[in-house]
């Protein structure tokens, strides 16, 4: 059992670390994240909670300042287009795709499945068979999704690992910032031809940039107030 002192001290460490996490449209480019930091990112990614444990995500590091510019054209999020700089995608120490699994690997009973409950879970089979049944039964029945809100599905899974890997580095003074600004097909063919992603199994999700700011925030932080979000009955 931790003391009040203890206690107090962690739930201020993690206020803190939202307080400075912010959206970061500039990274310093001599900056890197150190081998061991960013390892602790990426196992905070790894260890993060999924439906059924499935874990629908796959994550791809790109480094190469080369492969990065395969995407600026039409990543608007990540260019900066907006501010006239070279974006996150030219001064984040690390860039982050976030890739979902589609039908292909998350439809119930799929080869993929019984392959990770087996391999990666080690489950026994009369497992496999309960868990194979329980989530036909959510897919075709409790939430009602195929096809590509299967793909949705798993993007909505990627997102808790994303959240998890900003919070991380947040706890470790280290800046990030997520992106939806890209357009999906452009960025599946250029994640085909030069990262051998077979767009059959893998859609992108999200993309995520990790660093240290070039410059402190020119907004404070703004969110509603408790009583704005949060209702108890």
């Amino acid at each position: 059992m931790k003391d009040q002192n203890q206690q107090l001290a962690i739930q201020n460490q993690i206020i803190d670390a939202f307080e400075l996490r912010h959206a970061t449209k500039v990274f310093n480019p001599e900056a890197k994240i150190s081998n061991d930091e960013f390892n602790t990112i990426l196992e905070a990614a790894r260890l993060s909670p999924s439906s059924f444990g499935f874990e629908p995500w796959q994550i791809l590091v790109v480094q190469s300042p080369e492969k990065r510019e395969l995407f600026r054209e039409f990543t608007w999020g990540a260019n900066g287009a907006f501010n006239g700089s070279a974006g996150q995608l030219g001064t984040a120490s690390h860039f982050v795709i976030l890739l979902a699994h589609t039908e292909a690997t998350m439809k119930h009973n799929s080869d993929y499945q019984q392959n990770f409950m087996k391999e990666v879970k080690q489950l026994p089979e009369e497992v496999i068979g309960f868990i194979n049944q329980a989530f036909q039964k959510f897919q075709e029945h409790d939430f009602k999704i195929e096809g590509e809100q299967i793909t949705e599905w798993s993007a909505r899974q990627s997102y808790i690992a994303l959240g998890n890997m900003m919070t991380a580095a947040a706890l470790m003074g280290i800046d990030s910032c997520p992106i939806e600004g890209f357009e999906i097909d452009k960025t599946m063919a250029v994640l085909e031809e030069h990262f051998g992603v077979d767009p059959t199994n893998y859609k992108p999700a999200a993309m995520v940039a990790f660093g240290y700011r070039a410059d402190e925030p020119a907004f404070a932080k703004t969110r509603r107030d408790m009583d704005q979000i949060v209702s108890w009955h």
